[in-house]
């Protein structure tokens, strides 16, 4: 199984104000150990024996410090994506899916680059159990299991199992970030799951996807790298079709839709570190 590691290395983590900001945004800090956040999302997968290079895509003004960061750990790139302006994380998916569509075995492993994970082993195994419903043409999504009633993220309900995939379900339903009493009730009920923003599956699903649901974005997106161009280490995506792409997440434009949603429920000690409050649970506390 060979497995392309997608860095969405974009935003200015505004929440984390005045450390993080849009010269220096929070994926670019140590902000839980000597490593950035973006260095730790790297490392911790590049032992796994089924991980090849990695693809970042990340913002023009950030360029020269994730590659610099990168060859601080030995990372070399199979891509670094440059987008000239944010459009979510959906056309930034289908940057990299389409750049991977002459590697048809490949799966692409969808990593935000400012999030923590402690158990890494554990995420490993996840991973592994998504191998087969992505190879089957799912579009899989790690659910994070609650350990409290938290009204900062999205939940996504668990549904019927997948035939032959372990620890594999299908996904019931996408909700959007409730109040403290819903989401106590989730809490309670069980099989209602933290949305992580990770994903794992074929390039080419993703892509059919997206242009079942979107065909606008995906004609910009094939404009925008039909029109790049290579710049030093840097694939330069062409500005003027870029910026036409519409801007939307990938839950929304496309799992929130899809007959093809699994979830891979979890428990690996993630944290998105969206906010101070969040980084003081990660930290170690004097």
């Amino acid at each position: 199984m060979k497995v392309v590691p997608v860095v969405l290395s974009g935003g200015s983590g505004t929440r984390l104000w005045p450390l993080s900001r849009a010269s220096l945004p929070k994926q670019l800090l140590p902000l839980v150990s000597d490593l950035s956040m973006l260095q730790e999302t790297l490392q911790r997968i590049s032992a796994w024996k089924s991980v090849v290079d990695p693809i970042v895509v990340c913002g023009n003004d950030h360029r020269f410090i994730v590659a610099e960061q990168l060859r601080a750990i030995n990372v070399e790139p199979k891509a670094i994506i440059l987008e000239p302006i944010g459009r979510n994380t959906a056309p930034a998916i289908a940057v990299a899916a389409m750049s991977l569509m002459n590697e048809p075995d490949a799966l692409m492993l969808v990593l935000p680059a400012d999030h923590v994970i402690l158990d890494v082993d554990a995420f490993e195994v996840a991973v592994k159990s998504a191998f087969v419903a992505a190879e089957e043409g799912y579009l899989v999504t790690f659910g994070i299991t609650p350990d409290s009633p938290e009204t900062g993220y999205g939940y996504i309900q668990s549904g019927l199992a997948i035939d032959g995939a372990k620890d594999c379900f299908e996904v019931a339903q996408f909700v959007e970030k409730p109040d403290l009493e819903v989401a106590k009730d989730y809490l309670e009920r069980g099989g209602f799951y933290w949305n992580s923003g990770m994903f794992l599956f074929k390039p080419v699903t993703f892509l059919a996807e997206l242009t079942k649901f979107s065909p606008e974005m995906v004609a910009q997106v094939e404009a925008s790298i039909k029109n790049s161009y290579q710049d030093l280490d840097f694939m330069r995506l062409s500005e003027k079709d870029f910026m036409a792409c519409p801007s939307d997440s990938i839950d929304f434009v496309v799992m929130e839709k899809t007959d093809l949603a699994v979830i891979v429920p979890v428990s690996i000690g993630w944290n998105d570190v969206g906010s101070w409050s969040a980084l003081s649970d990660v930290n170690a506390k004097d």
